[in-house]
């Protein structure tokens, strides 16, 4: 009889094992890795409960279709600041209340240590990142120095890489026509700011290659298909100081948010799923994530000392899009611009890029 139940609940231990196994849901490529390094393997060692990783373009839409299939596979998603807020809307996400979330590693409390933005009601920030552009410097030695040497063809010639999609795009398109970054979402907010970002992506239509996941930047400079190219800015400097790639980031113009982990309503390990936020949005995990791709922590608790790239060489610092010398001429991404305007831009945009 004691070796019955002995097996019952070993069997029972087994059974909640795996149903605790956190699924996380992320972008791939350096920034998935980073998170994986930062998060996944540090959470499953210090707790106990197995967590993996998958990867998607983009994790919003699929996590989207799983909550209206009524079939969540995912615990955990990192998404983009607008999607956190829209899907919450939406009700597609779980609320999250920041009192599950530990107070700053210094004791500040969480509402005193988030970065303002940092905290929605559905998603809790990991990190700053920004879209901005690159270029390889053996192509060009002096470099483009601002937005509008992107467009300019003639002084610096190449194919442009550019984000298959409205965001980031529209609103470089218009400070690099010479729009202020406080007036970009009121211009783009009319129907005439509409067409001169248009009129201004005209100029360089033929020579652009477009992509789609935050991995083909680096990957188009590096096999010389691009000569300059949008990306995200972790991912150029991974490639440029992790791989010794000859990439250089242009600052000017560069677009800032905050990203996202986030609960899809009706995850099978949401218990779990809220651990696991509460780890890696700590001071401990934001300082980890920090060390392997250059995203700046949405803590201040996480900014108080200095961080190094796990390279033990590169302090981090000037590489992150909230240096004080990279936000010149910066843009913070509006969520609430883009929950207005998403479809129709983007519809805007199909069809601008479907006509000859």
């Amino acid at each position: 009889m004691k070796k019955l139940l002995v097996l019952s609940t070993a069997l029972t231990s087994l059974a909640f094992a795996a149903q605790a196994d956190v699924t996380v849901m992320s972008w791939g490529g350096a920034y998935g890795a980073a998170q994986t390094e930062a998060h996944v393997k540090p959470f499953t060692a210090k707790t106990g409960i197995a967590a993996t990783m998958t990867d998607s373009d983009n994790p919003a839409t699929p996590i989207k279709a799983m909550v209206e299939a009524g079939n969540v596979t995912v615990d955990v998603a990192s998404v983009e600041y607008a999607d956190a807020i829209r899907l919450c809307d939406e009700g597609v996400l779980e609320p999250i209340d920041p009192a599950a979330l530990p107070a700053g590693a210094d004791g500040t409390p969480v509402a005193d240590d988030f970065l303002p933005g940092a905290l929605t009601d559905c998603g809790v920030s990991t990190d700053i990142w920004a879209t901005v552009f690159a270029y390889d410097t053996t192509k060009f030695p002096e470099g483009p120095k601002t937005a509008a040497d992107f467009f300019d063809l003639t002084k610096f010639p190449g194919k442009r890489g550019l984000h298959k999609g409205a965001k980031a795009v529209l609103e470089f398109a218009l400070m690099a026509d010479g729009v202020a970054p406080a007036d970009v979402y009121t211009t783009l907010g009319t129907p005439e700011g509409v067409d001169r970002a248009f009129a201004k992506l005209d100029t360089i239509k033929k020579d652009v290659v477009w992509w789609e996941a935050g991995a083909q930047p680096p990957q188009l400079l590096a096999d010389g298909e691009v000569a300059m190219t949008s990306a995200y800015n972790g991912r150029i400097f991974n490639a440029a100081i992790g791989e010794g790639k000859p990439f250089q980031i242009v600052w000017d113009a560069q677009i800032f948010e905050n990203e996202m982990y986030v609960i899809p309503k009706g995850a099978p390990n949401k218990d779990e799923a809220l651990q696991f936020i509460a780890y890696a949005t700590s001071t401990e995990g934001m300082q980890a994530q920090a060390t392997q791709i250059s995203y700046g922590p949405a803590r201040h608790s996480a900014n108080a000392t200095p961080i190094m790239y796990k390279d033990g060489k590169t302090l981090m610092g000037p590489n992150v899009p909230t240096a004080p010398e990279n936000m010149a001429n910066a843009l913070p991404s509006s969520f609430e611009f883009w929950v207005d305007h998403d479809a129709e831009l983007n519809d805007r945009f199909n069809a601008w890029l479907a006509a000859n």
